[in-house]
């Protein structure tokens, strides 16, 4: 039985520029670094990021990605710090709360998000003209 997630691994080109933006403009927990790796942490979720020179060039097209959590009193500093950094934006945001999408320096997709699942069901529930079905 799954009781949770253990952990995200990323591959990098480069562990010290990766593992400034996971720390400095993200504002993850550093916990370990080394040559080809370094853990850090978002709350509780465990971000490993590995060295691996040959991360794809090419670009995902569809809308996998990783959200992460933001107050909503930080999140206008920290989007203004993600664009200023160079993050590019690969998506509006189209769903309830304040959602910024971006890339990271190797062109992972990523989410900085307002809310949480408690506030996307309201949002859901609150459109009658959707059948949802819940569990």
């Amino acid at each position: 039985m799954i009781r949770g997630i253990n952990h995200i691994t990323l591959a990098v080109k480069d562990i010290e520029k990766s593992f400034e933006f996971y720390k400095d403009i993200l504002g993850l927990k550093p916990v370990a670094k080394w040559k080809n790796g370094a853990y850090l942490t978002a709350a509780d979720t465990w971000i490993a990021l590995n060295l691996y020179p040959k991360v794809a060039d090419a670009k995902r097209t569809d809308y996998s990605h990783i959200a992460f959590t933001c107050n909503s009193s930080d999140y206008q500093s920290l989007r203004t710090r993600l664009l200023k950094y160079g993050c590019v934006e690969w998506s509006e945001n189209e769903s309830d709360g304040d959602s910024f999408y971006f890339l990271d320096p190797d062109g992972h997709k990523l989410e900085i998000h307002v809310g949480d699942l408690e506030s996307r069901l309201k949002n859901m529930h609150d459109k009658p003209w959707e059948k949802f079905e819940y569990y």
